[in-house]
């Protein structure tokens, strides 16, 4: 196994050759967007977060843009 000690030599870093053994990678899934081993079926519930999750933002965008040409419409009365 390679050392603190062997890569860094004098002050300086060297870095590890290409042929070297490079460490196991982890056995846990990267991220939230794997899937996971039991997946499920999707549910009311997760239909219900989905579209708010897609209508809320639509619907915020919508009434700012309203609420923007109210307030330049009442600046020029």
């Amino acid at each position: 196994m390679t050392t603190a000690e062997d890569i860094i030599e004098g002050g300086t870093a060297r870095l590890r050759p290409a042929g070297s053994l490079m460490r196991k990678p982890a056995q846990q899934p990267a991220g939230p967007f794997e899937v996971a081993a039991e997946a499920q079926k999707p549910t009311v519930r997760d239909a219900l977060v989905t579209g708010l999750l897609v209508i809320y933002p639509a619907f915020a965008a919508v009434a700012a843009i309203l609420a923007g040409l109210f307030l330049a419409g009442a600046g020029s009365v």
